[in-house]
């Protein structure tokens, strides 16, 4: 048997409990079972858990795609890992939030022995969503300049250290003191107050009234009308992140020839996931992806870890964790 957060019904976060569950007898042939070390926490884990999600798993289900760990046992047709791999997860069969975890072989990925188990369980989401975004969907350049929205949380760290090694000018966002100091830290170039209206002024200043060529946009439905006002013509804006809907006037678009772009890891081809963890894997090895760790709870407070990532305390500043206790 091993611990895991189940959720019997959509809701608060109180739906989430810790339960035992029994261990696999047997594998699929490219299944591989991992013990946990880490669990990352993302928005869209608390949608899900609400039961406001277009796609919703079937009750009852245990919540977590992000983690790191160490390989347990592997199917017959697994060649890619072996028992005692050091890895981390972009997905899981059946959630991460627990102490051990079914994936298949396509989500596991070995993680670099200097790189902690908590920074390995912030890479799958956050990491992924950075890459896709400003790469596969944005075509970021070298000389351009991007803003990251909420640049303090998983997926704008992850934005800031990508889009700085690869060339660009970052501005970052962020509404904490300690928040800007972090993104600064991370390398981005300027670290502005989004809770501050005179950060668009800033942005223009910053830009020589010409505005950004990128915007990574975590919630659009607070944000989008001011990232068309510092766009340039051409412009590109990727939708990470939204909590609700909008209503304004589309010829801001048509003015700018913007381009707006949603951004969801689930329409992946398995050769643009090979390539993301490509990148992820050069950037760990190469010490230009660090992952910054936030607040790290106990599996068993996985609702405290859901309502700090949706209204944290002092803005967010890095990756929210879960901590499984490893039985040997």
């Amino acid at each position: 048997m091993y611990n895991a957060i189940r959720v019997a019904e959509f809701g608060a976060p109180a739906v989430m409990q810790l339960r035992s569950v029994a261990i696999p007898e047997t594998l699929g042939a490219s299944e591989v079972l991992v013990r946990v070390a880490a669990a990352g926490v993302n928005p869209v884990d608390t949608y899900i858990r609400k039961g406001n999600y277009a796609s919703l798993p079937s009750l009852p289900y245990t919540p977590g795609k992000d983690g790191a760990g160490i390989v347990h046992r592997i199917g017959d047709s697994v060649s890619k890992v072996k028992a005692g791999d050091r890895v981390y997860l972009s997905g899981s069969k059946s959630g991460t939030y627990a102490e051990m975890t079914i994936c298949d072989v396509s989500q596991v990925h070995h993680l670099p022995a200097n790189v902690s188990f908590e920074k390995g369980a912030s890479l799958g989401v956050p990491y992924a969503t950075a890459y896709r975004a400003l790469f596969q969907r944005c075509r970021a350049r070298s000389a351009e300049t991007v803003l990251v929205h909420g640049a303090s949380g998983g997926v704008g760290l992850a934005c800031v250290q990508f889009a700085r090694v690869h060339g660009l000018t970052v501005i970052g966002t962020a509404s904490s003191k300690s928040g800007r100091e972090l993104i600064l830290a991370q390398g981005a170039h300027h670290a502005l107050d989004h809770s501050n209206d005179q950060y668009v002024k800033e942005v223009m200043d910053i830009t020589k009234g010409q505005g950004v060529h990128i915007v990574m946009e975590m919630l659009a439905n607070v944000n989008l009308e001011k990232d068309l006002t510092m766009i340039r013509r051409h412009g590109r804006i990727a939708i990470i992140g939204n909590r609700g809907s909008l209503d304004f006037n589309p010829r801001a678009i048509m003015s700018k020839e913007a381009e707006l772009y949603g951004v969801q890891l689930g329409v992946l081809t398995s050769e643009e996931a090979d390539e993301i963890h490509a990148a992820i894997w050069a950037g760990l090895t190469q010490g230009f992806l660090d992952p910054a760790v936030g607040s790290v709870f106990p599996l068993a407070d996985a609702a405290r870890a859901h309502e700090e990532i949706i209204d944290p305390p002092r803005g967010a500043v890095g990756k929210v964790i879960l901590r499984p206790e490893i039985k040997q």
